[in-house]
């Protein structure tokens, strides 16, 4: 089983253990344009699927960074405050938020690298 899921918001997680690393995709930070700023969120926040867990924010637009497992976050990428254009540099390293997994079936509703470039349409 691979450790690299998608969601259709556009969001990546690499599961580490009972860890998950949630960033943008290289799609998300494209279509976004040059980031400028990151809202990161609160260590030890409880958080459960489809909550926000910070803000990504373009030349041209904000967007919401859904959180695609429960858990209690427990680490923040705090380079991104002062370069967010690490995102735009190489979406797929710069991962923005830790969680620790309470519910590791929440991975199971999330895509796979070849079920995501389908979804973009591009072929696998």
């Amino acid at each position: 089983m691979s450790n690299l899921f998608f969601t259709e918001e556009h969001e990546w997680v690499r599961v580490e253990g009972n860890k998950a690393y949630i960033g943008i995709s290289n799609y998300a930070q494209s279509q976004l344009g040059d980031i400028v700023y990151v809202e990161l969120p609160e260590m030890d926040d409880e958080v459960s699927v489809g909550d926000s867990v910070g803000v990504v924010e373009s030349v041209k637009s904000a967007s919401d960074l859904f959180t695609p497992v429960s858990g209690t976050i427990v680490e923040i990428n705090e380079d991104l405050e002062d370069s967010p254009e690490l995102l735009n540099e190489d979406a797929m390293a710069n991962w923005i938020v830790a969680i620790e997994l309470s519910e590791k079936e929440d991975l199971t509703s999330l895509m796979d690298e070849e079920d995501y470039k389908q979804f973009l349409g591009e072929d696998a």
